[in-house]
């Protein structure tokens, strides 16, 4: 393999990262990283993950993860945290590499609410309690959950707002609804949540797929690790120090994790082993504002209405909160990757480089290569040798190679790429990746041999947060047991 295209994959991710340093709007990875999201976190994407599945026994598969509704208190109540049922989730997946979806997993989610009550002094009064009682450790244990949620997956090949759309079904009993678990309320609504969430995983059958795949919707401890308040403060830290020198900010955060595990050969098209990944959320248009809302006359708070528009876009790791400019952060979170040129100044010419000179004068010096070509591969067409499509269309993605072999979790590098891992990031990305430190020293020029254009090009750049793939499971599902909002 040619080395000197692997300057260009890990150059994109690292100009997004180091941004995420400086933006001062956003809060971790994608979290929170536009304007107008900000206001809908229940359909922000936080981050999104790709990769061969290296569970033992499990290598032909791919395991895809979309993380949604960011930095959750698992103390949150009453009401949790719950996805929003009148959204729809999306995975997309460009196999091919023409920049359009040719296969969707859309996963819609309902409410069910049981509407449970006391008897007092003769009176029937609903509880205002999410729960009155403990539940699980199964699935089935729902008897004192006040509200739950369910959820249908629809595979869609071709477009995915006009393709054809089938339902994903359980493959113990042919049905196509899920249930999602509770939250992690406390250990004593849920002594033994890790034995419940285990069963909500689901062995799934894909339309056109003969081999089944494997499914879980559910809250998970925040996998994304980064010293967040250092960071935001103008990068008030020692970015030469230790790269575990400082605690994981983060660290007592939950997220929302869709969750899927597909046969690579059911992704895949043809020869092309290559895929593009991106998930998106949308809201139907048209919202309207019960004045008067009544459960028991059906009148709900919120009725939508009209065509669904797309209001939270990710692909690559920090890309909207650090490489976009701050106004158009909104039409990236609304666009498709197909019309991803309109946004190729920002990587050619990135602001995040210029930003950390101004900040440690004499310290960092920003790379002297213009327009940054060691970036486009990366953020445009995936690179060359690794992960890039035979026919590729410009357009920004998580591009992972299915034809390179998973690596076990004892032996991840993880600095992926750039420490010599092709399984990992910017092929795909995996839990364990440090896409942080990754993007801080890519940002600066590590991919970039010539120390006369970019003077820190082996500075061993970091956040001073680390993680590592022995931070998760080995197995499916990979993210660890959600923080309990009580009880520890």
């Amino acid at each position: 393999m040619n080395t000197r295209h692997l300057r260009t994959p890990l150059a994109i991710g690292i100009a997004a990262v180091c941004g995420s340093l400086l933006c001062t709007t956003s809060q971790a990875s994608s979290h929170r990283e536009a304007p107008f999201i900000s206001n809908l976190p229940k359909v922000d994407a936080t981050d999104l993950y790709a990769f061969r599945s290296y569970e033992p026994g499990r290598e032909g598969y791919v395991t895809l993860i979309a993380d949604y509704f960011p930095l959750q208190d698992a103390y949150g109540g009453p009401n949790y945290f719950d996805l929003d049922k009148n959204a729809v989730y999306d995975i997309h997946i460009d196999n091919n590499g023409d920049a359009k979806e040719d296969i969707t997993y859309r996963i819609q989610f309902d409410d069910i609410v049981q509407d449970l009550a006391l008897e007092i002094e003769g009176k029937t009064v609903s509880v205002p309690l999410k729960n009155i009682g403990p539940i699980g450790p199964d699935k089935d244990d729902t008897d004192n959950l006040n509200v739950r949620q369910q959820y249908k997956v629809t595979q869609i090949m071709g477009g995915s707002n006009r393709g054809k759309k089938r339902a994903v079904k359980n493959a113990m009993d042919g049905s196509t609804v899920f249930r999602k678990p509770a939250d992690y309320i406390g250990t004593k609504s849920l002594s033994d949540y890790e034995s419940y969430a285990q069963s909500h995983i689901y062995d799934v059958m894909l339309p056109h797929c003969p081999d089944p795949g494997r499914l879980f919707v559910g809250q998970r401890k925040e996998p994304f690790v980064v010293n967040l308040g250092e960071v935001f403060d103008l990068v008030n830290l020692n970015p030469l120090g230790a790269v575990d020198a400082k605690p994981n900010t983060i660290a007592d955060k939950n997220i929302t994790s869709i969750i899927m595990e597909v046969p690579a050969h059911c992704l895949t098209k043809g020869k092309e082993s290559v895929i593009g990944a991106w998930t998106t959320a949308s809201v139907r248009q048209l919202q309207f504002f019960h004045p008067h809302p009544d459960f028991d006359k059906g009148k709900a708070p919120l009725l939508s209405a009209g065509p669904w528009t797309q209001v939270s876009r990710l692909g690559m790791p920090l890309v909207n909160e650090v490489v976009i400019g701050l106004k158009d952060k909104d039409k990236f979170n609304a666009s498709k990757p197909k019309h991803d040129a309109q946004f190729l100044d920002y990587v050619t010419n990135p602001t995040i480089p210029e930003l950390l000179e101004i900040l440690f004068p004499g310290t960092a010096v920003a790379p002297n290569l213009f327009p940054r070509t060691d970036l486009v591969a990366a953020f445009l067409t995936g690179v060359e040798g690794l992960n890039q499509p035979a026919n590729v269309t410009a357009s920004e993605m998580l591009r992972l190679n299915t034809a390179i072999a998973p690596v076990s979790i004892q032996n991840q590098n993880n600095l992926g790429v750039l420490g010599g891992d092709l399984a990992g990031f910017p092929n795909g990305r995996r839990p364990g990746d440090d896409v942080v430190d990754i993007i801080l020293r890519v940002a600066m020029g590590a991919l970039i041999p010539d120390a006369a254009i970019a003077p820190n090009n082996t500075a061993p750049l970091t956040d001073g947060a680390t993680v590592s793939s022995a931070d998760f499971n080995a197995q499916f599902p990979y993210l660890n047991t959600p923080v309990p909002g009580a009880g520890l």
